[in-house]
């Protein structure tokens, strides 16, 4: 018997494996796992059965198709797999669509657990787009979001600099931009000669 578990939530998906697993693991039941750090012999001598040990057995094979010749020999015995009296997890975080399909066909039951896409983070490249546009409070505003989510002055002080760069490179007579990359690129250097952190520095670029 053969299950599926896959998903990029890789906690939840191993999690709920592994409860399926100690599920069905009764007494005298032997565990065998292999990984990807295995070779293709020992994932060949895990399938070829219980062997001199006997008795039960469950075997989990843990991102084996992730690798090229562990592969082959897993998807070669796949139907070795669905109809045998021991049980088989296979666990992926993402395999390929045709692997996935061909995984799922054998399968008795196929679980997936993916994590929520996560929401680009732009918030600072709107920082970028105030300076362009000489945006004053939003300047400010904006500088104040990024240090409160934990940005440091350094990334922030580069972003900056590389979107007064850009709206020079747009306009290389633009003298607003020829002053703004001057002053940013000097801004480290001073902050140190008086003394200041990075991040007041960068305070005082904003508020003028």
């Amino acid at each position: 018997m053969l299950y599926l578990y896959t998903g990029t939530d890789r906690k939840k998906t191993r999690a709920m494996m592994d409860a399926a697993v100690q599920k069905l693991s009764g007494k005298g039941v032997r565990i065998v796992r292999i990984s990807d750090a295995h070779t293709p012999e020992d994932l060949r001598a895990a399938l070829s059965g219980s062997g001199m040990f006997g008795g039960a057995r469950l075997v989990i094979l843990d991102g084996v198709f992730g690798n090229e010749g562990m592969r082959v020999v897993a998807e070669d015995a796949l139907p070795a797999m669905k109809k045998s009296p021991e049980t088989f997890f296979i666990l992926e975080e993402k395999p390929l669509a045709d692997v996935r399909k061909k995984i799922e066909k054998f399968a008795e039951k196929a679980e997936r657990f993916d994590a929520p896409a996560k929401k680009k983070d732009d918030s600072i490249f709107g920082l970028a787009n105030a300076l362009q546009r000489g945006k004053k409070k939003e300047l400010w505003i904006g500088y104040q979001k990024e240090l409160a989510v934990g940005k440091s002055p350094e990334a922030i002080h580069g972003v900056l600099f590389w979107a007064a760069k850009q709206a020079l490179l747009r306009n290389v007579r633009d003298a607003r931009a020829r002053e703004l990359v001057a002053k940013l690129a000097e801004l480290p250097h001073e902050s140190r000669r008086r003394g200041l952190e990075l991040e007041y520095a960068l305070e005082l670029f904003v508020l003028r």
